[in-house]
């Protein structure tokens, strides 16, 4: 399902509680437990994950309205194989990869899809 709906919408918010949403065309399943994606423009997403690495995750299909909701701790990671994995990815694209944010997931709830017509 990750796989085949882009972007995913991440929720983060500072350690006062100020929300930032940003998409994520870059949303993947790392294993069972954990999920990540790239930073390339996302500032608000970084400062709040620097004061608060609590994090939620939409995926979202609005054909079915179904989708999955994924909550978690995120850490950033601005070296290694995951890192240099997504800066691969978009070389190609030139855009500059800063970081990966790897979310060690706690919680996933599914959204079936609804039923049309």
């Amino acid at each position: 399902m990750i796989a085949a709906i882009q972007p995913a919408f991440v929720a983060t918010a500072s350690k006062n509680g100020k929300p930032n949403v940003s998409p994520k065309g870059s949303f993947r399943v790392l294993d069972d437990e954990h999920v990540a994606f790239a930073e390339i423009a996302s500032p608000g997403t970084i400062a709040n994950l620097k004061e608060n690495p609590q994090v939620e995750v939409i995926v979202f299909d609005p054909a079915t309205w179904g989708g999955c909701r994924i909550r978690g701790k995120a850490e950033i990671i601005e070296s290694g194989d995951l890192f240099e994995s997504f800066k691969s990815q978009f070389a190609p694209l030139k855009m500059k990869v800063h970081s990966a944010i790897k979310i060690a997931v706690e919680d996933v709830a599914i959204m079936p899809p609804m039923k049309t017509g």
